[in-house]
């Protein structure tokens, strides 16, 4: 059994360095014993300062040219640069504000308690504020720098190990954390569903009633495989998991679920070999390549007869620097961390590239882990991710993907369902779905009960451009999904959700009653995009296309969709927007 994380990585001489501080998890401290918080202490100690003359009218006025000169030099330099988007960054507050037109609806009480801004709202417009300040993007880069040199620190994101390597820190705190499963944790998590075995297990009696078998896949995180990458102490030790762990295989495997764990095969092989990449958060492509032929091996053949084998073609690839590295938000000129070179594998078929086949009788849900190195825009190359790799070990047998990078709890799941109710059966003729996602995923994913209910196709209000046309539309912002903030996610892009009304089409030609979900680029390279500053009321012109001309390229990125259900199940567009 995998052995969980030793106290020796939290602690002793070593844990004390600033590269190797990991937080860890303990009883509740008495109360008679309870230290005194940091705003208690800090209340203590201005109670007790006495101050020198003339310290007081110093510290008033470096305060007040604080305040001040922040706030003067952001408007400064945004009088000076035009945005794409147009206006002020500083001013994009107001934009949560009701407009003129909602307040003059206002009929009663209940029509105020609708004009208050959302807390998310107010929260994005307070995120695109820090993104675009010029004193933070001065100053921020620089500080870090000086933290990691000198000082060997990393940041609210980044864990430093030893020799270069850097870790996510929700990676860390899943090992070192309260066990998932405890009740008490889990009743700390009530703003969403936080049982795995719970999802899991209903997520397999619904594909059971069509006859469709389910295989979960768990991803160890890295510093529970490469743990001796972090610390000194752990040489020998691994795997590390979650205290719950084995007990969320034990529940699974009482059910019925079939778990296929790759643990074990990771940490067999060459003794002190890496399996996952230095500055990312992900696999190597030989540690992915043997996940895929393990699981191969335990899949039941297929009745019919497979395709010709697949080819595979060698290729060296300098990868961009790490998401972890990026997260770090080094200066540009850093020299701390360089791109790291790896060896990948093109699946070809024939002289093409793979590509899943939607009649496949296997259907794979995936992560990020399922597409480092088969999503180009990840920086590691192409055709050469677990799909492709896993149809090779399969002897080229078809795959049906669902892929998306990010929230491994539910963004697959979301997909397959939404697909359904529009009517789009993705399970027909499946007689398998391998569902792979990060074991972080089990402590602080949302681990939604989903329906997966074939439905009917929805009235056609919303405007979908035919396939492989474009049309130019106008319309306002009746709902926008959220956007994270650049730097915060081992994803350097995003997609965003908009829910556009008053649509009118190029002709001039007005729709009243249309309306259309449109999905966007909001985040390139871990840089926003005009439509990541879009807000509610506001009035835009798109070029759109049907979603469907583009699904196959943008489909598995990260993505967050608008809060509203019956707008999620609508026919999507793809968007670019021109004014």
């Amino acid at each position: 059994m995998a052995e969980e994380i030793p106290d020796p990585i939290v602690g002793g001489e070593e844990s004390r360095k600033p590269t190797h501080s990991l937080p860890r998890y303990s009883e509740p401290t008495p109360e008679t014993h309870r230290k005194l918080s940091r705003e208690a202490e800090a209340e203590l100690a201005l109670k007790h300062t006495v101050f020198t003359s003339g310290a007081k009218p110093l510290l008033i006025a470096l305060f007040l040219f604080t305040i001040i000169a922040v706030p003067a030099i952001q408007l400064t330099a945004e009088l000076r640069v035009t945005r794409p988007s147009g206006g002020l960054a500083t001013f994009d507050v107001y934009k949560v504000l009701p407009t003129w037109t909602k307040i003059r609806k206002v009929r009663n009480v209940a029509g105020l308690w609708h004009l208050l801004p959302r807390a998310a709202d107010l929260k994005s417009a307070e995120k695109s504020i820090e993104t675009e300040s010029v004193v933070s993007a001065w100053l921020l880069p620089r500080v870090q720098a000086v933290l990691t040199g000198e000082l060997g620190a990393g940041n609210e994101q980044v864990y430093l190990g030893r020799g270069g390597w850097l870790f996510y820190r929700p990676d860390v705190e899943y090992i070192t954390g309260p066990p998932f499963l405890d009740v008490a944790q889990m009743r700390r998590r009530d703003r969403v569903q936080p049982d795995p075995v719970k999802a899991i297990v209903d997520f397999r009696d619904q594909l059971a009633v069509r006859g469709i078998e389910l295989i979960t896949v768990p991803l160890p995180v890295k510093p529970g495989i490469d743990a001796n990458k972090l610390s000194a102490r752990a040489e020998g030790r691994a795997p590390f998991h979650n205290k719950s762990f084995a007990e969320f295989k034990a529940r699974l495997e009482k059910a019925g679920v079939r778990v296929f764990d790759p643990v074990p095969s990771l940490i067999q092989g060459e003794t002190g070999a890496p399996r996952y990449l230095q500055t990312d958060t992900h696999w190597r492509p030989e540690t992915m390549e043997l996940v895929a032929e393990n699981l191969a091996a335990v899949i039941p053949p297929s009745s019919s007869t497979p395709r010709a084998p697949l080819q595979v073609a060698q290729k060296e690839i300098n990868g961009s620097l790490g998401d972890l590295a990026r997260m770090l938000k080094l200066p540009p000129s850093q020299n701390f961390y360089r791109p790291e070179k790896v060896t990948i594998h093109e699946v070809l078929s024939g002289n093409a590239l793979w590509h899943p086949t939607k009649d496949a009788d296997i259907l794979l849900l995936g992560d990020s882990f399922s597409n480092i190195f088969s999503l180009e825009t990840a920086g590691w190359g192409e055709s050469a991710g677990f799909a492709e790799h896993l149809s090779r070990a399969l002897g080229g047998r078809p795959l049906d993907c669902i892929l998306r990078n990010g929230e491994g709890a539910n963004a697959t799941r979301e997909i397959l369902s939404r697909d359904l109710a529009r009517g789009r059966d993705r399970l027909a003729g499946k007689k398998l779905v391998v569902w792979e996602f990060v074991e972080r995923e089990l402590a602080i994913g949302d681990w939604k009960l989903l329906e997966m209910k074939l439905g009917e196709p929805p009235p056609a209000r919303f405007f979908v451009p035919k396939t492989n046309e474009e049309v130019v539309v106008s319309g306002t912002v009746e709902a926008i999904s959220t956007v994270p903030r650049a730097g915060t996610l081992p994803y350097k892009d995003h997609i965003l959700a908009l829910h556009l009304t008053d649509l009118t089409v190029d002709s001039g030609h007005e729709q009243e009653r249309l309306e259309s979900l449109v999905y966007l680029w909001s985040m390139r390279d871990n840089v926003l995009t005009p439509a990541a500053h879009l807000r509610q009321g506001d009035h835009v012109i798109l070029r759109l296309r049907a979603w469907t001309d583009v699904s196959d390229r943008y489909e598995k990125i990260n993505r967050s969709e608008v809060e509203d259900p019956t707008v999620q199940l609508q026919e999507p567009c793809w968007g670019e927007i021109l004014k």
